[in-house]
């Protein structure tokens, strides 16, 4: 990405967008290196967001990065850029208004792992479950991307790629 021409397509979003969430959950791992605040965060949302940043989102923003990337060197067959893209939009947004609030959740005290929680937690909860359904969404919408691509006839000519 240094000094070259960068085109925003899905692939190189998808991997922009793993470095920058990546890097905010590396973020708070440096807060949680903290031993005083580990041991006042442990068992709260924080570390849930904080885990889900750095392995659960990172590995799948990779995933879609390289389908996205060699789906058309290796079939042959063009994905449609636009619903890519919007695939892409929808996940990012949707993952961050899920994940932000646990942070703001785990700072205030709410611990995971349990049936329910007190009414003073309900409005990051509400806003995180939003986020959720937009990351439902956009996860429908790769699989809608998938089936679109392999039923296209639009097909490019690759030389040989291998």
């Amino acid at each position: 990405m240094w000094g070259g021409s960068l085109y925003l397509k899905t692939p190189i979003l998808f991997a922009i967008g793993f470095i920058f969430l990546f890097t905010l959950g590396g973020l708070t791992g440096v807060i949680l290196a903290n031993s005083g605040l580990d041991i006042a965060l442990h068992d709260t949302y924080y570390v849930v967001a904080h885990f889900h940043y750095v392995l659960s989102i990172g590995a799948v923003f990779a995933m879609f990065a390289g389908f996205y990337y060699w789906i058309g060197k290796m079939s042959g067959i063009i994905y449609p850029e636009t619903l890519g893209q919007v695939h892409f939009w929808l996940f990012f947004v949707g993952v961050n208004i899920t994940f932000i609030p646990m942070h703001f959740l785990g700072l205030a005290g709410m611990p995971r792992r349990i049936p329910d929680y007190p009414d003073a937690y309900a409005g990051w909860n509400a806003l995180a479950s939003f986020g959720s359904y937009l990351s439902i969404l956009g996860a429908v919408l790769f699989f809608v991307v998938v089936y679109l691509t392999l039923t296209s006839t639009r097909r490019h000519y690759v030389p040989d790629y291998w």
